[in-house]
């Protein structure tokens, strides 16, 4: 049985799993869609070199920032990082923030691949002949997957249908396993504080990222070509370090940016983690998990 300690993002985890990997004597496989990026270290929060000396991790500096990587590819080479650590008899310990990477090596999910040129002319009917048509038709073709959509969601309406154009398969076949919960799959901690105590941390966070040289990491991935994956919506923090360097943002803007935008992710994690029956939940206060340590090292043993 995998083992995992899970939450929202400034909630501890990292330091935390080290002291519970030592204790179960486990290898960290980690679930965190930022950490995967080379060279981005510091605003990814990422396990300093002298933690990674510690305890052997996995899924960590895999991809440059600016390489496609999909939840897909994540899960192949998760699954076969796994593999190899369980035919040396160790046990695994999954740590992380990112709920589909959690559930896509925990459970069997499947994801379907992606054809631009049918995602393409599905936009294009959508531009021409409204979204509501194409809802109409997900309705008519695969009621169940309609049933769970939003008829003004679009990217998901495109998606179901795009899928199905490609395997021949109804979109809400490949959903069925994400309403399932296997027990014997995993025996995972979780990690939640309220959102103040969150936010306090997030401040702190930040301000020792940029004591320890966020600005000069940011600058050296923006001269390296990457500048424009930096401000898409998911590279939070190196957004807004991104546009102060332009010139766009003050410190302090970037910093509050920061911090709003870390306090959205950090619901919308809950919200995907708070669905699993099987996450054993521990509150932790202004410290994080680091004061929880021994309780869950205690539940993740069988006690």
């Amino acid at each position: 049985m995998l083992l995992a300690l899970v939450g929202p993002t400034a909630s501890g985890k990292t330091e935390a799993g080290i002291a519970v990997a030592e204790a179960t004597g486990a290898e960290i496989v980690s679930v965190d869609s930022m950490l995967v990026y080379r060279g981005m270290d510091i605003g990814t929060a990422k396990p300093a070199e002298q933690d990674l000396n510690r305890v052997r991790h996995h899924m960590i500096d895999v991809a440059d920032p600016c390489e496609p990587y999909s939840v897909a590819e994540f899960q192949s080479t998760a699954r076969r990082a796994m593999d190899e650590i369980g035919s040396r008899a160790v046990p695994v310990l999954l740590v992380g923030g990112s709920g589909l990477y959690y559930r896509s090596v925990v459970d069997d999910l499947r994801f379907p691949g992606t054809d631009l040129k049918v995602r393409r002319s599905l936009e294009g009917e959508s531009e021409v002949l409204g979204l509501e048509r194409l809802y109409r038709r997900l309705r008519e073709t695969d009621p169940a997957a309609a049933d769970k959509i939003e008829p003004a969601n679009a990217r998901r309406i495109i998606r179901a249908l795009e899928v199905a154009a490609i395997t021949g398969k109804p979109f809400s076949d490949f959903a069925k396993a994400w309403d399932l919960y296997p027990p014997d799959k995993v025996r995972a901690a979780g990690v939640r504080l309220d959102i103040e105590a969150l936010t306090d941390r997030t401040r702190a966070r930040v301000g020792a990222m940029l004591a320890r040289g966020f600005l000069d990491e940011v600058s050296a991935l923006v001269d390296s070509g990457f500048g424009s994956w930096l401000t898409s919506t998911q590279a939070i923090g190196y957004a807004e370090m991104a546009r102060h360097l332009a010139g766009e943002l003050t410190l302090e803007e970037a910093v509050a940016g920061t911090v709003k935008r870390t306090r959205a992710l950090a619901r919308r994690q809950m919200a995907w983690f708070r669905r699993d029956p099987r996450i054993h939940w521990f509150d932790a206060g202004p410290e994080g998990a680091a004061a929880l340590t021994e309780q869950i090292i205690d539940y993740l043993r069988g006690a």
